[in-house]
């Protein structure tokens, strides 16, 4: 038997009517209350543990003299590589950073505020693999890199580009960084983030950001951003430092995140970890203090638990997804933005596992209040590949957190009086002059998921929704058009990493 009611009931029916394109916003404006899992005494157990590693335990500082230098003119207890410091001291640098700042974009309207209740989405990062329906899993191209950049500037979900969507392995190491931070200036306009593998690769990033943006806008805004890891566990190494120095002396944001396995970089125990995590994220807060007061900063937290059995890390696990909202309640405490989380899975496809296991790790994320989450769109096979499919997927569902995040509007009008006194009982809704005024963004609709009768979905081919999602891609690359910009600006920056490339050899390593 086949129910359809439309159109049977009095109240007549709305006429067919053309949606408008609402234009999101560039970041997400959360009204949502946070999810504090914790209570005060929890609270002051976890902050006494990371006290306890600040004094106790030490962080070792490696291969970077001038890192040390810093230290010893602080005034911390140095001991070999390791920095010991008082706890009251570190907490007191990291109050200099600011609790939200905002990062510029070229195209004004695409500039993300990130701290505060405002949470901002970017893409994968890091992966050397790609992945889509017709080709399979290969090395990722730099012509992959492309494509993958395109469709991040295209997607308005999607606040911010990050950097290395894809790692593009055709081009030596020596060089990419300068193909990347480029394209992301050129083939999009929204916020990104520069190189951090070697001191040099950083200073080319701020370099080309000077350029882009000018050195007085520089000087006084964030432009760009910058994402390390720590090696954990308590090993900060010259990445991490060199990278504090040259992207906080000139006031640019660091974003400073411990990757933690559970079991393997960390203690199998959660809280450990989430202390651990603390503890490493705020030591570097306060280096970057030392290099210059006041210069941004993000707390990062990417805590996994991991198989025992076989050492495979898992995503998605309730000891991650409670640790975002951990991390989340202590990052307000500490009066830090946050990055953690995002739509992670162990799945080396867009199956149903990808699926639950995303699902889960960015729910946690975006209640857990992350400010800036990188990996929020393309992950699979536990970061090591970008999926094509997987980053339209993720990032079409992304978008259903503006609503969210938005919490329940009790403006006067959502409640419809006018609506109960214009429909009879029996009757329905659907030409009410309620529906019709709101009929344009009443409901979040996810462009890829298929809620048609199960015949129309067999007439248009019985697609799942990597099929869907795969044409949606290329339809999208399709229709790519290049923002806009400065063709003087344009110039200087080819030049510049034409004199750079020159100069450098090829190294793939």
């Amino acid at each position: 038997m086949t129910h359809n009611t439309r159109g049977r009931r009095s109240g007549g029916r709305a006429g067919k009517r053309t949606r408008t394109v609402v234009k999101p916003p560039p970041y997400i404006q959360r009204k949502l209350p946070h999810f504090n899992p914790l209570d005060e005494e929890q609270l002051v157990k976890v902050e006494q543990q990371v006290d306890w590693l600040f004094e106790n335990i030490g962080f070792a500082f490696r291969d970077d003299p001038e890192a040390i230098r810093i230290w010893r003119q602080a005034g911390v207890d140095i001991k070999g590589d390791k920095i010991f410091a008082d706890a009251q001291w570190v907490r007191e640098q990291c109050s200099k950073a600011p609790k939200q700042f905002t990062q510029l974009a070229r195209n004004p309207e695409r500039s993300v505020t990130i701290g505060g209740n405002h949470q901002v989405f970017a893409p994968i990062y890091g992966a050397p693999f790609v992945r889509d329906f017709e080709q399979g899993r290969r090395y990722a191209t730099f012509a992959d890199f492309e494509k993958l950049l395109k469709l991040t500037h295209m997607h308005p979900n999607l606040h911010h580009s990050g950097l290395v969507i894809a790692e593009p392995t055709d081009i030596p190491v020596s060089k990419r960084h300068l193909d990347m931070v480029l394209a992301h200036m050129t083939l999009n306009d929204k916020p990104h983030l520069g190189a951090i593998t070697e001191k040099s690769r950083a200073q080319d990033s701020v370099d080309m950001a000077e350029i882009l943006h000018g050195k007085d806008t520089m000087d006084s805004h964030v432009v760009i951003m910058a994402n390390v890891n720590t090696n954990s566990p308590l090993l900060i190494d010259r990445v991490v430092t060199e990278a504090i120095q040259v992207y906080s002396s000139r006031g640019q944001a660091m974003v400073v995140t411990p990757f933690i396995l559970t079991g393997a970089m960390g203690p199998v125990s959660t809280a450990a970890a989430v202390s651990q995590a603390m503890a490493e994220a705020m030591i570097c807060c306060a280096f970057t203090q030392l290099v210059k007061p006041g210069a941004p900063f993000v707390m990062g937290n990417f805590l996994s638990s991991m198989s025992l059995k076989s050492g495979a890390p898992t995503f998605g696990m309730p000891e991650p997804v409670v640790s975002n909202y951990v991390i989340g309640q202590l990052a307000r405490r500490a009066g830090l933005p946050l990055r953690c989380g995002g739509s992670l899975t162990a799945s080396k496809i867009e199956d149903a596992q990808a699926a639950y296991e995303s699902a889960d790790s960015m729910h946690s994320t975006a209640l857990a209040g992350s400010h800036f989450t990188l990996h929020a769109a393309g992950w699979l096979e536990g970061g090591l590949t970008t999926g094509f499919e997987k980053l339209v997927m993720d990032a079409d569902r992304l978008g259903s957190y503006q609503k969210i995040l938005n919490g329940l509007d009790v403006d006067t009008d959502q409640f419809a009086r006018d609506a109960y006194r214009e429909v009879e009982p029996g009757g329905h809704f659907l030409g009410s002059a309620h529906t019709l005024r709101h009929y344009e963004h009443a409901f979040y609709e996810a462009s890829l998921s298929d809620a048609e009768n199960v015949e129309n979905w067999e007439d248009n081919g019985s697609k799942d929704m990597r099929q869907r999602a795969h044409s949606r891609w290329k339809h999208m690359l399709e229709n790519y058009e290049k923002p806009a910009i400065d063709p003087a600006i344009e110039e200087a920056l080819n030049d510049y990493v034409d004199r750079r490339k020159s100069a450098l050899p090829d190294a793939w390593y």
